[in-house]
């Protein structure tokens, strides 16, 4: 059997990093780890290949060499998966499809022959079994429950081209223990964190070692803290003790919950292990609009204090932020800006509220007839899908400033000095893995320093941070890039 497992291509967005990418030759900035978890479940003995569109085009005589092809998708990406569709209904290959855009929406894609839905440690052996024994497939494989992770192998990593991409991946648990009402991960993944075992965990990170992987490594959990018992008494420590015996040849970023700011033990375990950066869903400083989206966990504590304990302790904090929830009034827009300039967040990703399909927020508002359409699920294009109690038009122009106040250079260059007075540049040996990237951010400077219409402020943020903080030059130079990015998603480069 052969199959070509293919990777739909994300639009420009804010997580995409597109405009980064160029200045350190990189094409994507993480693999589709779904997609080559999945491949590692396959029969040994068939043929696979692998194509990610971020990095690698389609072509035809790819699609006619298998036998079946396998897509797994983010709603982000529905508008690659349309023509890839297309390509295989042109040259009628069969296609198999996973992921969280078809559990959610399978029934709006009639052209796809088999679905393999949910998690597929339970319902791809399922297909595999009608397969093998010559049975024709059921069209809908699918499944309420939620598998232990022991079963889940060793991605398929040599399926990669790996120089092409900024991070490898791994993922350590599934699940989350809070029911934010706007987010699907209880919905596709359950209230329980699922873990795997210390062990597998180690395994992964031996396979990226062994096919000679430095560098970041994400770890793709919701909240990688949401067992924290384990993680502190049992995976930190085995995790820090290989990283010590393999001279620290990766550095970890995560997602994770504020909460992390309340354990001092933890957080120092996390950056000694080789953590560099977190992202949390901060959402907003209004204590009604936390109330309202049962965020329980940001609720009653001084949001600001917890992001700089986290920045002190020696990680950098990204977050998210959102506008648009029903007890939003015109000062929030104001309050978000200053929350973001005051925290040093130098990637704030600032979005207006949506509902995923099978949310709490979307039976809400499915309930109260405020539906308008599906979720696009890219933060950066300024659209929402249902009627929000703000007018419109105010709210849309009060996220428009958000972003032109947040990330027009000079308050951009601000936020990044907050962020360096803030931070405590962590000690350990991994900080000298990044210097490989340090050729690419260095001709940065002919851009943003000579072409860009903020270079003068950018001046003054090198001369101060020379003067200032030239400890931190690296991270200042990475966080420019990103400016750049984040402008040129905005339209705020014209």
């Amino acid at each position: 059997m052969k199959v070509l497992l293919i990777y739909p291509k994300y639009p420009d967005s804010f997580w995409s990093f597109t405009h980064v990418l160029p200045f350190i030759k990189k094409k994507a900035a993480v693999p589709p780890l779904g997609l080559i978890t999945v491949s590692a479940m396959l029969p040994a003995t068939w043929q696979k290949k692998m194509i990610d569109l971020n990095v690698t085009p389609l072509q035809s005589f790819d699609i006619i060499w298998a036998d079946y092809v396998f897509i797994s998708a983010m709603y982000i990406q529905k508008e690659s998966v349309i023509k890839i569709i297309g390509e295989c209904q042109k040259h009628e290959t069969k296609i198999v499809a996973g992921g969280p855009l078809f559990t959610q929406e399978y029934m709006d894609y009639p052209q796809i022959d088999h679905f393999v839905l949910n998690e597929a440690e339970i319902t791809l052996p399922l297909f595999l079994e009608d397969l093998s024994s010559g049975k024709t497939p059921e069209r809908i494989y699918q499944t309420k429950e939620f598998p232990s992770l022991n079963r889940t192998p060793v991605p398929d990593y040599h399926l990669l081209s790996q120089k092409d991409y900024v991070f490898m991946n791994i993922q350590v648990s599934r699940g989350c223990p809070y029911s934010c009402d706007f987010c699907e991960i209880t919905t596709l993944l359950g209230n329980k964190v699922r873990m795997k075992e210390t062990r597998m965990v180690l395994k992964e990170m031996e396979a990226l070692y062994d096919l000679n992987w430095r560098g970041p490594v994400l770890i793709v959990d919701d909240n990688f803290i949401g067992n924290k018992h384990v993680v502190k008494n049992e995976l930190l420590p085995a995790m820090k003790k290989w990283m010590v015996a393999h001279k620290y040849p990766f550095t970890f970023n995560t997602e994770t919950s504020i909460n992390l700011a309340d354990d001092e033990e933890l957080l120092n375990l996390m950056v000694e292990t080789g953590f560099k950066s977190t992202f949390v869903g901060i959402e907003t400083p209004e204590e009604m609009a936390l109330q309202e989206c049962n965020k329980n966990q940001n609720k009653n504590r001084d949001l600001l204090e917890s992001v700089k304990t986290i920045q002190r302790a020696g990680m950098q904090v990204s977050g998210g932020f959102i506008v648009g929830f029903d007890s939003d009034t015109p000062s929030v827009f104001q309050r978000q800006v200053d929350f973001i300039q005051q925290s040093g967040i130098v990637s704030a990703m600032v979005g207006l509220l949506n509902a995923p399909k099978n949310t709490q927020l979307y039976k809400r508002m499915e309930a109260e007839n405020r539906l308008t359409k599906n979720a696009t699920g890219n933060n950066t294009d300024s659209s929402m899908n249902f009627i929000p109690k703000m007018n419109y038009h105010d709210l849309l122009a009060g996220y428009h400033k958000i972003i032109h106040d947040i990330y027009d250079a000079k308050p951009f260059y601000n936020r990044i000095r907050q962020c360096l007075i803030n931070y405590r540049k962590p000690g350990v040996a991994y900080r000298k893995k990044e210097y490989k990237y340090v050729k690419g951010f260095v001709k940065s400077v002919l851009i943003l320093g000579f072409v860009d219409k903020g270079r003068l402020e950018y001046w003054k943020l090198l001369m101060w941070i020379l003067i200032k903080k030239p400890q931190h030059l690296i991270d200042a130079l990475v966080f420019t890039v990103y400016g750049y990015h984040f402008r040129t998603v905005y339209g705020l480069r014209t």
